[in-house]
């Protein structure tokens, strides 16, 4: 099978294949069991087989593909993969908040700088802009919360919640609420009220999760 994508001419490449990858299996469409060719890879992004191999090691390792006997193969992300991922997200992130409300010198104005930028591309209908910073507001948790580890487990999932944030953003019409939600988490950890914190924490995921799942469904029924 052909990919109709941009060849790459740029460094880092693999991890620029493994991005565009990791967007196309996120969104259904290349679903469950497709056969990734390395030579037909090589030839669809215009690099060498090196960056394609180093690709599909990282989508292994975020258990997007996997390895058969035959090559690899797209293991894809079904309803009940992403209820897991945001389950494992809501665990990790309340986890972080914690660590973060018990740090006296925590600096919050990066918080706020990404707020900010969520606020001002949800003014301009900049869904891109606007999941880039909310991307960046929920990472600055892990960065705060001074835990080495935690943030190692959440580096090894940021890039799929990158593309699933992507994903939810572009189909929102009014990004306001949206930032609205990150605006009163931020809210409650700097007055100390860490249970309500983590209570809107909780609200914001589950609504994100169910609202992924729709979206996915609806772009998998229509690359059908």
């Amino acid at each position: 099978m052909s990919l109709d994508v941009t060849p790459l001419k740029q460094t880092a490449l693999g991890e620029r294949v493994a991005q565009e990858l990791r967007r196309l299996i996120v969104r259904g469409q290349l679903p469950a069991d497709t056969h990734l060719v390395e030579a037909q890879l090589s030839t669809d992004f215009g690099v060498s087989r090196g960056p394609i191999r180093d690709a599909l090691r990282r989508l292994e390792a975020e258990g997007l593909v996997e390895t058969r006997s035959r090559g690899t193969y797209v293991v894809g992300l079904t309803d009940s993969d992403i209820a897991e991922l945001f389950s494992l997200r809501a665990t990790l992130e309340s986890f972080a908040l914690r660590l973060c409300a018990d740090r006296g010198d925590a600096d919050w104005s990066r918080l706020h700088a990404a707020l900010d930028d969520m606020r001002a591309a949800a003014d301009a209908g900049d869904a891109t802009e606007f999941a880039i910073a909310d991307l960046r507001f929920h990472s600055l948790f892990y960065e705060i919360a001074g835990h080495r580890r935690l943030m190692a487990i959440w580096r090894d999932n940021e890039p799929t919640f990158r593309s699933l944030v992507q994903i939810t953003t572009a189909r929102d019409t009014d990004l306001h609420p949206s930032a609205e939600s990150h605006a009163a988490i931020l809210r409650l950890l700097e007055d100390g009220e860490i249970e309500p914190a983590l209570t809107e924490l909780s609200a914001h995921l589950d609504g994100s999760s169910r609202r992924m799942r729709e979206a996915r469904r609806e772009l998998v029924d229509a690359s059908r």
